[in-house]
């Protein structure tokens, strides 16, 4: 069986080498495999028959048995129209084409009864259905197709080639022909009781013709179960091959730097979200197998300390630890906070990004070789060959989304047993997209920010009352507060954004002149060295106001700004509106984050503003902006190659990925290698899936 869904899709009948090829380039069918698993768009409801004095003029499509009477060709400005008149016994109406017409004319018989099927309007006050769907009364009684009609996907150059939506259901009809609809049943027998699932092959048929309606929501459950299930038997094996086939340095002792830290060096009490991730990452890293673990936290909820401290545990067993940032900003940042942070302990702590002085690298590159630099902190200036490590013993790096796959492996191989990896983001990451994305690493996530904090205020603004919010500036800034302005620059070579930036940064030094007040300005087309400059101004309080572009949405502690100006909010995403948010509440002080808009906003929008203003949690925010955006833009999805789904959809089926999740854990802990009597044709299929990804190599 299997043989056969690896044929060729060209040897299907009524297809042939040239619908083939459109196939191959247009939908990416090559076999018939493919095909099977091209699933319908929607679906019509073909339940009913009209008679012809019940329809109406609303564009709707029915389907109508009758004859066609007679046939005439009719001039026009432009060519002929074909006009046929098609009865049935409560009056008529009129078939038109504008095309094909030898063709149609040819093969239309009259006094012979049909089954109509297409879009109704009214012209000279008759109604009429232009280019119908045809068939007779005989082979529609005997077609295999259902009350419930499948729609699927298509493209322009399909259907001006004549594959239409009707011609890809004869071919799926003929595919079952051929294929006699005995596909095997990949999932155990006890699973498909247990979930009350229809087997595989009434699920297949039923997706593609369903008897009703009933039948085809069992037929999308059983396989949107299938798709999910199978991508986290990927992912969960993935990660039970790291714990037991790639050995890690165990850190199996708790030393001076760790406790002398935590006695003596901690500048506040930690939260109990941020015990429970150190204990999680102390359990990782004292067992035999490489830490994979990803750290979700919220813009300010104390990932950096965390991070210090997963250091320190490699320090205090004799391993050099490293932390990768995606810029020099960013980079910069940690290297800063962390070398506050352990002011006292005796560390040997480094930067190295583009920017650094030959000669610092080339001691950089000396005491890393020698184990004398114990922290290393960078950008991707530490993934270059000459960069060699004594004993890398724990890689942190912080949005992994930035970097890419080949990248990463490139860190894992500075040591001969890879490091132990920590993966850290402050973009909270839905749960469903995080199962998928990240199925196989382990997650922690930091949901509480530290004692003190005040929730961020956030309101919305039109442009209509830009004297008022000014105003409000003005008393901030006299109570010794500073403020960021952002706006928004898509791409950097867009001139539009940047006049947008240069009138608003002319128009603000305008309204807060010099003396009483100083603006700063940073843009990604300065220099790095002008946009630290100006960054360090701000940051040391020399001026009042930073009008930025989005530059500043990452890489920026300013205790003392309290409030966050976007202007142009509608044109920015969710996910980022909270990040630039993020930028202020730093501090003891009430912060506040004012979104600007003109009045004119579309429906997303006023949802993105509505949630950012009632709520400042980062995971309900995502999840609105997964709802809104879907998987696919959030986090580079793109690159993950698991989320290129045929049927599941993260957003509506996360009740159905989360029992796909459970049953492959328990699957998975009960028998991992899949050998058992009931498992053999999972594991078959599993293997089949996953030769394409990989995996099976590790597992054999």
């Amino acid at each position: 069986m299997n043989n056969l869904l690896e044929t060729p899709i060209e040897y299907l009948k009524g297809v042939g080498p040239q619908r083939g090829e459109l196939l191959r380039k247009e939908l990416s069918i090559h076999r018939y495999g493919d095909l099977i698993n091209l699933y319908p768009n929607r679906y019509i409801d073909r339940t009913r028959y009209y008679k012809i004095n019940e329809l109406q003029n609303n564009n709707s499509e029915v389907q109508i048995i009758g004859k066609v009477i007679h046939i005439k060709t009719v001039e026009q400005k432009r060519g002929k129209r074909l006009v046929a008149t098609f009865v049935d016994d409560t009056g008529e109406m009129e078939l038109v084409w504008f095309q094909g017409q030898k063709w149609i004319r040819e093969s239309l018989k009259l006094n012979v009864v049909y089954v109509i099927f297409g879009k109704v309007t009214a012209f000279n006050g008759m109604f009429n259905m232009a280019h119908p769907e045809m068939e007779l009364l005989a082979e529609h009684e005997k077609s295999l197709r259902s009350a419930m009609q499948s729609v699927y996907p298509s493209t322009e150059k399909l259907t001006q080639k004549g594959i239409t939506n009707k011609a890809v259901n004869r071919m799926m009809q003929q595919l079952f022909v051929e294929t006699q609809a005995l596909f095997k049943e990949p999932l155990p027998a006890y699973l498909v009781e247990e979930l009350k699932l229809i087997p595989k092959n009434a699920a297949l048929f039923n997706i593609h013709f369903p008897k009703s309606q009933d039948l085809l929501a069992k037929a999308q459950f059983r396989l949107k179960f299938e798709e999910l299930f199978f991508i986290q038997l990927q992912l969960i094996t993935k990660n039970l091959i790291r714990k037991h086939k790639i050995k890690g340095h165990p850190f199996d002792k708790v030393g001076d730097y760790f406790t002398t830290f935590y006695s003596h060096h901690l500048p506040f009490d930690l939260t109990n979200a941020q015990k429970k991730v150190l204990k999680e990452i102390r359990n990782d890293l004292g067992s035999n197998a490489q830490m994979n673990r990803l750290l979700q936290g919220d813009v300010g909820s104390g990932k950096t300390i965390v991070a210090l401290m997963s250091m320190l545990l490699a320090l205090d067993n004799g391993f050099q630890a490293c932390l990768m940032a995606p810029t020099e900003i960013l980079a910069n940042q940690h290297y800063l906070g962390i070398r506050e942070l352990a002011q006292g302990l005796d560390i040997n702590i480094r930067i190295l990004t583009g920017s650094t002085k030959t000669a610092d690298r080339r001691i950089i590159h000396e005491e890393l070789e020698n184990g004398s630099l114990h922290i290393i902190i960078g950008t991707h200036a530490l993934l270059e060959d000459k960069v060699k490590f004594h004993n890398l013993g724990l890689a942190i790096i912080d949005e992994q989304h930035r970097f890419g796959v080949e990248q990463r492996s490139k860190l894992w191989k500075k040591n001969e047993v890879p490091p132990h990896v920590l993966v850290m983001t402050a973009t909270p990451i839905p749960r469903t997209l995080a199962m998928s994305l990240y199925g196989d690493l382990d997650i922690s996530v930091i949901d509480e920010l530290p004692p003190g904090r005040k929730p961020i205020q956030t309101v919305h603004r039109y442009d209509s009352n830009r004297l008022k919010v000014w105003k409000f500036l003005k008393d901030e800034i006299a109570k010794g507060r500073q403020i960021y302005i952002v706006y928004p620059l898509i791409q950097e070579s867009e001139k539009m954004d940047y006049k947008d930036l240069m009138d608003g940064y002319e128009g603000i030094s305008r309204d807060f002149p010099l003396p009483q007040y100083s603006v700063s300005i940073v843009h990604g087309q300065m220099k790095p060295s002008e946009k630290d400059a100006e960054m360090e101004r701000f940051a040391s309080g020399k001026t009042n106001i930073m009008v930025a572009t989005t530059v500043i949405e990452v890489g920026v502690n300013v205790p003392n700004a309290s409030v966050m100006i976007i202007e142009s909010a509608e044109r920015f995403g969710l996910s980022q509106l909270h990040q630039l948010r993020g930028r202020v509440g730093r501090g003891a002080e009430q912060s506040y984050c004012i979104l600007m808009t003109g009045h004119k906003l579309s429906n997303d929008t006023k949802i993105r503003i509505e949630t950012m203003c009632r709520t400042n949690d980062g995971f309900e925010i995502s999840e609105v902006d997964l709802k809104l955006r879907g998987p696919g833009d959030i986090m580079g999805t793109q690159q993950s190659g698991v989320l290129n789904l045929q049927i599941a959809d993260l957003v509506k089926d996360r009740e159905i990925l989360q029992l796909a999740r459970h049953h492959a854990i328990r699957l998975l802990k009960d028998d991992a290698s899949m050998t058992k009597p009931e498992h053999l044709a999972l594991r078959q299929a599993f293997i089949e899936i996953s030769k394409k990804k990989n995996i099976w190599n590790y597992i054999s």
